[in-house]
């Protein structure tokens, strides 16, 4: 029986740091920033690039991310490509709802990071109001090389466990990366 305040009150926190769990946590960073499962929500011409990033020419296969899912239930990564209308956010939200923990959004594009040039009333300024964004990909429309390179910053924050804790519901990384030559 373990005494009081041990491994059964307080769960798996109730373990000190030692060889096996930190051994452990490394895995579970590994196969999660190795299978990162792509929810795609292609809303106008980023969809495009996003599309021909997934193509032949730059592989995303050798990330582990060779499917995109057409299921919310089985993507834990949402790539959020092009401007999104009043009309389409609640669609947006819940499809981020149905997503599995640990989930990850990475924003593509002005359009969706700020609104863009459709400074008007039926476009959301900022897809960040409605789901935590982790990564902004800029560029009108971002090439392929600047959705990889968000997609390996991404992954680098997964590997060194900044983006495992659990956030609260607004709250996203924000990271911003420059854009990538084509």
């Amino acid at each position: 029986m373990a005494r009081e305040g041990g491994l059964f009150d307080r769960g798996l926190e109730g373990l000190s740091h030692n060889f096996l769990t930190g051994n452990l946590e490394r895995l579970v960073k590994w196969a999660r920033y190795n299978s990162t499962f792509p929810a795609t929500f292609g809303l106008a011409c980023c969809a495009i690039e996003m599309m021909g990033t997934g193509a032949a020419h730059y592989d995303l296969a050798r990330f582990g991310m060779e499917v995109f899912r057409a299921s919310p239930r089985q993507a834990d990564l949402m790539i959020v490509a092009g401007r999104v209308s009043q009309k389409m956010a609640p669609v947006l939200r819940q499809i981020y709802d149905q997503m599995a923990e640990p989930k990850w959004v990475i924003s593509m594009g002005v359009c969706a990071s700020t609104g863009g040039m459709f400074n008007n009333y039926a476009i959301v300024q900022g897809v960040d109001q409605i789901v935590p964004v982790d990564v902004y990909a800029p560029g009108c429309p971002p090439g392929p090389m600047t959705l990889m390179h968000a997609i390996l910053t991404l992954h680098e924050k997964i590997k060194t466990g900044e983006l495992t804790k659990r956030r609260g519901a607004g709250e996203g990384a924000g990271l911003v990366i420059e854009q990538r030559p084509r």
